[in-house]
């Protein structure tokens, strides 16, 4: 976060009340009521303040001036620079204003402290008389010295004065009197001396050229403008000429002229192409100051455009351009290679010759060079050699000045700014390459035009006064003086007593009202001349005010702030200020009272505020004026918004809380990077802060709160950061070129606030995939070069990637192509295989080799074979793909292979031998003796022996248990004979299956299985497993309709395993941490119902609930009783029943359910339609627990009826596909089996084709259960 250090910009100011509209001076006048606003306009630090406008009515001279830095300004600083206002009194001066710095502020700019100084300098200005008083004529207005035209346009030469009375104007032209009256073409404006030279009708401007000077006179004096010279613009026509082409050695200088058409003012120069394209310059070529093209060295590329020289001139906005030059360039290097370019070595490698430089601009050692005082000087230096020169500058015995030295056109120009007579003295440029150096002195000598040391300034003098006028200027030469006085040398003037001229000074005693006069200074040297009007007025005038009366000043508290009031009398007057009528003089301390009268406050304060008088008075009266002045708060941001960093796509808030003067009025805006923010749909801007949603990398920069009143100001900034990916690097080039390698060299992107990590570096080759892209190496983000590695034969193109946290970049525009010389394979294909696909067939594969092993044209295979360990002779064979099938093998046998890759440029290294097989072919025998032996009720054990490896015909995969499941030993138990499988992989001679269905018939086979499939099957084995443990029982429900009895409900196991003994229930009563006796209740496997009577209210019960059969009990479920209504709950509800608002309630529920089943019973005697029982029925009994009175429902949580399943009205789920019983009981479908042979599937459960589904009521819902259900 930071403060502005400049406060108070437009609109930063205090306000001026005008006086009553009678412009009297009474108490009455001087009431509030009397007192009426206008703005004023201010700029305030370090004491620096503005006037708002001239007043209506006064004669004050208002010289607006802006100040210029060398650097931009910001927008908020122009706009406080386009309100700045600069009056320089002529009596006793404007009224003016500024504010006290701040505490802890920043320095001041430096623009602030120049119009300070400025405004100073206006407080001891010269006089201005007001219009309404008789003064000698003031010249206010006038063209420029050098005055050149369009000739396309009339002419226009101004000349405005003023005086009183209006002055009469006339011209001379070359000297000579100009007689307007003569010329029909010449006219001159009304109340004004500005000619205007019409050429509708016809007529040369070029007639006109010439010398103009301007009189304005009245009967108390004349008034001379400058010597003002007219030239017409000219831009003429390029001379026809042929030019033969150029011919010139590569390595050799060369200039080319451009000699353009002498214009006026001189035309702008620039090349380009016949085609229009501009010649890209460099240090090698460049244009010089005076139009030509100089060639430090001539390239072969230089032949590839031609050249032509090109003139802008500037008043007929047209371009001439000259025939093109062509070259012929003569080369020991025929070839433009462009790869060439970045040799590390371009010139020997081309055949071109070193040699030191020479300067090809100026010629020889030393030159001198005048300058005058003000401009700006250029000296340039241009040398030839091979390399290329470089160019450095320096000043013998001293430094360059850095603030106002500037190079240009590539270290060929050294410019310096404003010169002055410190910049004379001897300068050099230094021309070196590796061969040698040079250097040229250049002797700069500065003269100056003259320049004013103290121009005169109008004498405002009364009868009797003596004065002085001074006219002193300085130049090199020194010039002369010369006085005039109402335009005739002041030798020839008639002589007056009362004046003596001493050099530079005109000296004035004892003056008279016959002194007026208007004198000139003509003060020149051979570079030009300064021309200055003065005025001597004698008047006898009493003290007045040019200000409005009874103004109303509101300034900010702890401000600098300055109470003008403007006067003019003869003889000039004294002001004395005085504060709410008090009789003791303003000035001291906190006030200091200016020559011209201004009052100046130099820390406001609460008790500053009140009515201020001025009283001017000379020997002939007085006059006076009040100015009352209000102090208020000033506006002040506590809560500033702070530097923040935010990545893409998220919200930030910058806030903003203000203070301020209540009586004022406040407005927040907000400039980003000090341009006025426009608040889109993304941003929302509220009184105390500005929110950005989505933050984009546009919104990144600096935001600046400006809280503003109609008095005062208060900026605050803060700036946003927004990380982003970075942007792509540029310009790659390629240099270090080599057989094997290249250097490759970028200039990084913008990293977007996030560091840059990574560089990735991709390679695209146009033989084999051309356009695709593939990454070559990855390098740290703190580097921009890297030696790349390369292949033979590839014509390589680059590109590189910047990767940052927040992402990659763009990849960068591909470097130029560069390719590798071909060599023999250095490496043979990868991946090798050889497999059958056929019984009878080899297939040999390998990977392809890419483009960068290749290493030449024409890569191709050589595929060798033979049969292992029989010393046969190898079968070999040429291919282009990446595959070969060699067939009529016999079964599974054993081959060596070999690939190898070969080229145009030769055979890669010899490969080594892959082993493959040829096809396999199903086995041929089964495993025997085959022996099952049952472990427990859901496992087995198998043993066999291994079959002869000659049978298996192919690589033995594994031996395969193929069973199924025949019967259940539990009657009437549908199950599924769909077959299953364990694996045993390798040679093993046995195994285990497990996860079997205990209490079933199996039957079971085996077979060898090798790469082509199963053998022949086994002999049928068949095993029955034992009784098991029963799963547990389903869907476990815990009911408890009242305090005395729980209610519990169970369903037979989805798997029973066994015939089934019955359940074993053990329930417990606990409290807290208290448990009471466990109690143990064993029932029959066909009862699935319990009713417990319960012993203590209070208590909650754990059960705990299982199924056993003759082997044991099974898996237990455990369920809980809820918990039983507390006393403080009931008292509540009692608490809750009293309430009158609960009773209506309820009364509004009841009449609710009332029209409700009116309504229905309407329908129903209507005929209305109601569901019916589906496929049977099934009677309401009275033990349906959920017709009882407030009953609960506690069920297992695995045991919850699906989506989809349907409730019967005794309370039970119904499943809408298949119900498990003891009775339906399936198994799984084909299962999963580990080495090991454990079993990994899953039981299934077959539809019961019996099943009946779930049925609806028909019959009506009574009122009473309604009412119990709201209840």
């Amino acid at each position: 976060m930071r403060r502005l250090a400049a406060r108070g910009a437009a609109g930063d100011a205090g306000e001026v009340a005008a006086p009553a509209a009678d412009g009297s001076d009474s108490a009455q006048a001087r009431s509030p009521s009397s007192w009426r606003l206008i703005d004023l306009c201010a700029i305030w630090d370090a004491g620096v303040s503005l006037s708002s406008a001239a007043w209506n009515g006064a004669s004050c001279g208002v010289e607006r001036r802006r100040l210029n830095e060398a650097k931009k300004l910001s927008s908020v600083q122009e706009v406080q620079l386009k309100q700045l206002e600069v009056t320089r009194p002529r009596g006793l001066g404007n009224r003016e204003r500024g504010q006290v710095p701040r505490m802890a502020r920043q320095p001041a700019p430096p623009w602030v402290h120049a119009a300070f100084l400025l405004c100073l300098l206006s407080l001891g200005g010269a006089i201005e008389i007001p219009m309404d008083l008789t003064q000698p004529p003031t010249i206010t207005k006038q063209s420029v010295k050098d005055h050149i035209v369009d000739p396309r346009d009339n002419i226009l030469i101004e000349c405005e004065a003023k005086g009183n009375p209006a002055p009469s104007f006339h011209w001379t032209r070359n000297s000579r009197f100009f007689n307007i009256a003569k010329d029909p073409r010449v006219s001159m404006r009304r109340r004004s001396g500005t000619l205007v030279i019409d050429f509708r009708s016809g007529g040369r401007p070029e007639e006109y050229e010439g010398e103009y000077q301007c009189f304005a006179r009245n009967k108390f004096g004349t008034a001379l403008s400058n010597r003002i010279r007219l030239q017409v613009s000219k831009s003429p026509l390029w001379p026809k000429e042929n030019l033969d082409p150029v011919v010139v050695q590569e390595g050799a200088p060369l200039t080319l002229q451009c000699n353009p058409p002498p214009g006026l003012p001189s035309p702008v120069i620039f090349w380009m192409s016949s085609s229009m394209e501009p010649i890209a310059q460099d240090k090698r070529v460049s244009q010089g100051h005076n139009g030509d093209l100089y060639f430090s060295n001539v390239m072969l590329q230089d032949m590839q455009t031609d050249y032509s020289c090109n003139a802008r001139f500037h008043f007929t906005h047209t371009i001439q351009q000259k025939n093109p030059f062509t070259l012929k360039v003569l080369t020991n290097h025929p070839y433009n290679d462009s790869s060439l370019r970045n040799h590390p070595d371009m010139y020997s490698a081309r055949g071109v010759a070193e040699r030191t430089p020479s300067f090809m601009y100026p010629q020889g050692t030393a030159s001198s060079q005048m300058v005058l005082r003000g401009m700006d000087l250029l000296l340039e230096c241009i040398a030839s050699g091979v390399p290329t020169p470089d160019i450095a500058w320096y000043k013998k015995g001293g430094d360059l000045p850095s603030d106002k030295a500037k190079f240009e056109n590539f270290n060929k120009a050294l410019r310096i700014t404003n010169v002055s007579e410190e910049d004379s003295g001897e300068y050099f440029c230094l021309a070196s390459n590796k061969m040698g150096s040079i250097r040229h002195t250049i002797s700069v000598r500065v003269k100056a035009a003259p320049y004013w040391l103290d121009e005169p300034k109008n004498l405002i003098l009364a009868p009797g006064e003596d004065g002085r006028l001074v006219c002193r200027a300085n130049g090199n030469p020194k010039p002369t003086v010369q006085w005039m006085v109402n335009g005739e040398p002041l030798q020839s003037a008639p002589p007056n007593p009362n004046r003596e001229v001493a050099g530079d000074t005109i000296i004035f005693r004892d003056t008279q009202i016959s002194s007026r006069a208007v004198y000139q200074c003509n003060t020149s040297n051979e570079h030009g001349y300064l021309l200055a009007n003065a005025f001597v007025s004698v008047l006898d005038v009493p003290p007045r005010m040019l200000s409005p009366r009874n103004q109303l000043i509101r300034v900010i508290l702890y401000n600098r702030t300055r109470l003008d009031c403007p006067f003019f009398g003869s003889p000039i007057p004294t002001l004395r200020w005085f504060k709410n009528g008090q009789g003791s003089n303003l000035d001291g301390g906190n006030y200091h009272v200016y020559e011209n009268g201004s009052l100046e406050i130099k820390m406001i304060r609460k008790e500053d505020q009140g009515i201020y008088t001025c009283v001017a008075t000379n020997i002939l009266g007085k006059a006076e004026n009040q100015v009352r002045l209000e102090v208020k708060d000033p506006t002040r941001i506590y809560r500033m918004p702070e530097d923040q960093v935010a990545k893409r796509g998220t919200t930030v808030q910058l806030e903003c809380r203000v203070k301020h003067d209540p009586s004022l009025k406040l407005t927040v805006s907000w400039l980003k990077d000090d341009e006025p923010l426009y608040i889109g749909n993304r941003m929302k801007k509220e009184d105390d802060s500005l929110t950005i949603f989505g933050v984009a990398e546009r919104d990144q920069g600096s935001y600046t709160c400006v809280a503003s009143t109609e008095l005062d100001q208060d900026l605050a900034k803060a700036y946003l950061t927004v990380l982003g990916r970075p942007d792509r690097p540029r310009d790659l080039e390629l240099t270090d070129l080599a057989e094997r390698s290249v250097r490759l060299t970028w200039i990084p992107g913008d990293d977007n606030n996030s560091p840059i990590t990574d560089y990735v570096v991709q390679f695209e080759e146009d033989q084999f995939q051309p356009g695709v892209w593939h990454d070559h190496s990855k390098y740290p983000g703190s580097v921009n070069s890297a030696v790349l590695r390369l292949s033979p034969y590839v014509n390589y193109q680059f590109r590189v990637i910047a990767i940052n946290e927040v992402g990659s970049s763009h990849p960068s525009l591909p470097s130029e192509r560069y390719r590798t010389s071909g060599a023999p394979p250095e490496s043979n294909p990868g991946d090798v295989k050889g497999e059958g696909t056929r019984k009878n067939n080899m297939e040999i594969t390998w990977t392809p080799m890419n483009a960068t092993s290749a290493f030449g044209p024409n890569l191709r295979y050589i595929v060798k074979w033979r049969r292992r360990e029989t010393r046969e002779a190898w079968n070999n064979v040429t291919v282009w793909g990446s595959r070969y099938v060699v067939g009529q093998t016999p079964v599974y046998v054993p081959y060596e292979i070999r690939v190898q890759a070969e080229n145009d440029f030769g055979k890669g290294p010899e490969p080594e031998s892959v082993i493959g097989y040829s096809g396999e072919d199903y086995p041929r025998a089964a495993p025997t003796e085959v022996k099952v032996r049952v472990m427990n009720s859901t496992a087995i054990s198998l043993q066999w022996n291994r079959v002869y490896s000659d049978t298996v015909q192919g690589q033995l995969r594994e031996y395969r248990a193929y069973y199924w499941r025949e019967s259940s030993l539990l009657k009437n138990l549908w199950v599924s004979q769909k077959r299953q499988q364990a694996s045993f992989s390798g040679d093993r001679l046995r195994g285990v299956v497990s996860r079997l269905f205990p209490y079933s018939n199996y039957k079971l086979e085996m077979v060898v299985v090798n790469g082509r499939g199963d053998g022949p099957r086994s002999e049928t084995k068949e095993f029955t497993t034992p009784e098991g443990v029963p799963s547990a029982p389903r869907r476990f429900r815990v009911r408890q309709p009242n305090l005395e009895t729980i209610n519990l409900e169970w369903d037979h196991p989805e798997h029973p395993n066994g015939i089934m003994l019955g359940y074993t229930l053990k329930y417990v009563a606990f409290n807290g941490t208290k448990v009471g006796k466990q109690i143990v209740e064993n029932f029959s496997s066909n009862q699935t119902k319990f009713t417990v009577q319960r012993t203590d209210p209070v208590s909650r019960y754990r059960f705990t609930l299982s199924a056993r059969t003759q082997v044991g009990s099974g898996e237990a479920v455990t369920e809980e009783s809820p918990a039983p209504p507390n006393e403080a709950y009931t008292n509540n509800q009692a608490d809750i029943a009293t309430q009158g608002w609960f009773i209506g309630l309820m009364c509004a529920i009841a009449l609710l359910v009332l029209i409700l089943l009116i309504v229905c019973f309407i329908k129903r005697s209507r005929g209305g339609k109601y569901p019916v029982r589906e496929k049977k029925d099934v009677p309401l009994g009275p033990e349906d627990p959920k017709e009882e009175d407030g009953s609960f429902d506690y069920s297992d949580e695995d045991n919850k009826p699906l989506q989809g399943s349907q409730t019967s009205l005794d309370g039970t789920i119904k499943q809408q596909e298949s119900d498990d019983s003891l009775v339906d009981y399936g198994e799984g479908g084909e299962g999963q089996f580990n080495e090991d042979g454990s079993f990994i599937g899953q039981y299934t459960v077959k539809k019961d084709k019996d099943e009946t589904e779930g049925n609806e009521s028909s019959e009506a819902t009574s009122p009473v259960n309604a009412i119990y259900s709201l209840a």
